[in-house]
């Protein structure tokens, strides 16, 4: 992983929605798994706007 790319999924992280935050630490594994699966489409897209296909 490079250094861009770092930069770019430490900033999706970041813009991260609180329900995201909240989901992530919760006991129910429905929940953690929507946000779990929602943030990694985040990142996939910010990594596909920029050019990048390797994840």
């Amino acid at each position: 992983m490079d250094e861009e790319m770092k930069v770019i999924i430490l900033g999706v992280i970041e813009r991260a929605p609180q329900w995201i935050r909240h989901d992530l630490a919760a006991k129910d594994a429905a929940a953690r798994a929507r946000a779990e699966e929602t943030l990694a489409a985040m990142i996939a897209d910010a990594l596909g706007k920029d050019g990048s296909t390797a994840v």
